[in-house]
């Protein structure tokens, strides 16, 4: 259950005893994940992953498959956190975290190091079970940190990733991380145009002036003509749509259908001209 007063009234137990049973659920699917991948059972369906196969069958994002693979892995190496999961003590998010601690590579370097695997186990658990998710993530990391307090090589790429989901309204929304470095640039980049672009009356929210300036870096680059070609051509924003539509004074829904597949009424077309 979920640990601290609930208040009163059955509505914040209803909350619980389902947050509860989605844990156990999601455990019981992880495992049935991890049994489908020892048994290969992907390739019957012509996949060569697990991962591949929830995100064609089930789909699942990439990142949500990938982690349910991963914990499906990390509750073999950590029998006490599986059965809490079990019991609906602990969720996939808490498993996940945990599972960057028993990777084929930290295990290798706690079993170079003399570490029991049950004592790191134990910990885990009880944190998870007992603490915050931030004291959670703190536990993780130092143990991480203990573990190669020197630190890998440092590979930027490893921290970058970037998904675009383009809805049916030609909206795109945007998920991903970056590393430390990485990210210091893009916020020096967006500040500065956040900063610049200040005009009196401006009503923007915080997060409208940062989606403005990442519009505008695109912008900025697009125009500079330093990026490398598209197919042959120089990348630029491509719209098709009819001549009649465009000369019309309308608004004409629709009407345009940008490279990228996005539809666009005819008014934004004349803008974008």
């Amino acid at each position: 259950m979920c640990s601290g007063d609930l208040g009163s009234g059955d509505i914040l137990d209803d909350v619980a005893v389902l947050v509860a049973e989605r844990n156990r659920q999601d455990a019981r699917l992880a495992r049935l994940v991890r049994a489908a991948e020892l048994s290969q059972a992907s390739e019957r369906d012509g996949l060569r992953s697990m991962a591949s196969w929830l995100r064609g069958h089930c789909r699942l994002s990439a990142a949500e498959a990938s982690r349910l693979v991963r914990n499906g892995r990390a509750l073999e190496h950590l029998p006490a956190l599986a059965e809490a999961h079990d019991a609906g003590l602990v969720s996939a998010e808490q498993v996940a975290l945990a599972a960057r601690a028993v990777t084929p590579e930290r295990l290798a370097a706690a079993a170079a190091q003399g570490l029991e695997l049950s004592v790191i186990d134990a910990v885990l658990t009880g944190v998870a079970v007992e603490r915050d998710h931030a004291t959670l993530v703190c536990v993780v990391q130092h143990y991480l940190e203990d573990l190669d307090p020197d630190g890998p090589e440092p590979d930027p790429t490893e921290g970058r990733s970037l998904t675009l989901a383009k809805h049916a309204d030609g909206a795109l929304s945007i998920r991903g991380q970056l590393d430390p470095v990485g990210g210091e640039k893009l916020q020096a980049a967006l500040e500065s145009l956040v900063q610049t672009d200040r005009p009196a009356g401006d009503e923007r929210t915080r997060a409208q002036r940062l989606g403005d300036a990442l519009v505008q870096l695109a912008d900025n680059a697009l125009a500079a003509g330093a990026l490398p070609t598209l197919r042959g051509h120089r990348p630029q924003v491509a719209v098709v749509v009819k001549l009649q539509d465009l000369a019309d004074p309308g608004t004409g829904p629709g009407a345009g259908r940008m490279g990228f597949g996005a539809v666009i009424s005819a008014a934004r077309a004349r803008w974008l001209a």
